[in-house]
């Protein structure tokens, strides 16, 4: 009998560890929905002071709202930045913007999210390299979209100006970005648990 008390208790301590364990899991997501949420309200707020900067070609942006995304994308992975990326993306068009608006950014995000997380998964390029290729896979992206809205490939003559804005832009969201990844350590919260 003595051996099964011991065996009783080891199974009591056992199931007091394995609920501590899964509360500090709960606590750990709940930070990091959390911190996710904060992420979104920033990329949120980005985007609406992006669209008070004039610039002077019509469409182009300078990407913003990329610095958090980008930022995500190497603190918490690949799926919480689409997620951060995609809720932005809706609420910002439900928002501010209209049906097409939607159309143009949900393609740019979503392209810019598989060429990012592709060529960050690759391990080549830094930050500033995979939000070159954002910038400019988003820009692509939108420019298709408008191109088979208005059912027009006069629009591809308008991709080489887009281009260069999107490396210009993509060069400084990268930059951003990783001044971002290197200032915020505390950011482990956002680790992959």
């Amino acid at each position: 009998a003595p051996g099964r008390g011991v065996y009783r208790g080891d199974a009591l301590l056992s199931g007091v560890y394995g609920k501590r364990k899964r509360g500090v899991r709960m606590k750990q997501k709940s930070k990091k929905l959390a911190l996710l949420g904060l992420c979104t309200a920033a990329a949120m707020v980005l985007s609406y002071v992006e669209s008070l900067i004039p610039l002077f070609l019509p469409g182009l942006k300078i990407g913003l709202p990329n610095v958090v995304i980008v930022f995500v994308l190497y603190q918490a992975g690949w799926l919480s930045a689409a997620g951060v990326s995609l809720v932005r993306v809706g609420l910002v068009a439900v928002l501010f913007g209209n049906t097409l608006s939607l159309a143009y950014s949900f393609a740019g995000a979503v392209l810019s999210l598989l060429v990012m997380g592709l060529l960050k998964k690759v391990g080549f390029f830094s930050a500033v390299g995979v939000s070159v290729a954002g910038g400019v896979s988003h820009n692509g992206a939108q420019i298709a979209v408008a191109a088979a809205v208005m059912r027009t490939n006069q629009l591809l003559y308008y991709l080489p100006a887009l281009i260069i804005g999107g490396t210009i832009a993509g060069v400084l969201i990268g930059i951003a970005g990783g001044i971002l990844l290197r200032r915020l350590p505390a950011a482990d919260l956002l680790e992959r648990h």
